[in-house]
């Protein structure tokens, strides 16, 4: 990627033809690329991403399981701005500070100082996807066994309408 910027910083090669596909994103990359690189305004944008998102990774490097859900805002005079999602991680990378920035200084990146901006509306979530555990016709016979047999009571209630929903979500579902 031809770019009339030069940067200080160490950056990541740039081959666009060696990114891989998937289902036409390359495609789509190369055209917002191509975009900001004709804009006028925009094109100016360019470096600094590229250059932010070296940096990043160079992070995520650095500290791959504190990093997955922090990221960098700005690295202006030697100055650093990380985001951190809340305020214990903050504290947890606070701590960290010195190992990341002396692992930074040598990659090439001239980083003097660190600062941490809490920005409690970038939260990574994780996927909340449950195991959906299948149940043998043998353990659904017993568990519908144990639901006639429980006597109908205001005691018995929970525990029959819960064996009720878990039958019917077993037997409707598999």
């Amino acid at each position: 990627m031809a770019s009339s910027y030069s940067s200080p910083y160490p950056q990541q090669p740039q081959n666009p033809q060696k990114r891989p596909s998937r289902g036409g994103s390359a495609r789509t990359a190369l055209g917002v690329t191509d975009f900001l690189q004709t804009h006028d305004q925009l094109g100016t944008l360019l470096p600094t991403l590229e250059r932010l998102g070296a940096l990043e990774k160079a992070c995520a490097t650095a500290l791959p399981v504190m990093f997955e859900t922090c990221s960098v805002l700005n690295l202006e005079a030697g100055q650093m701005v990380l985001a951190a999602p809340n305020a214990a991680l903050a504290s947890k990378l606070k701590q960290q500070l010195p190992k990341l920035q002396n692992f930074l200084q040598q990659q090439g990146w001239q980083v003097n100082a660190i600062r941490i901006k809490v920005q409690v509306g970038k939260i990574h979530e994780k996927s909340n996807t449950s195991k959906q555990i299948a149940l043998s016709n043998r353990a659904l016979t017993a568990f519908a066994a144990l639901e006639d047999a429980l006597e109908p009571s205001s005691r018995n209630s929970g525990l029959k309408a819960a064996l009720q929903a878990m039958l019917s979500r077993h037997q409707g579902g598999g």
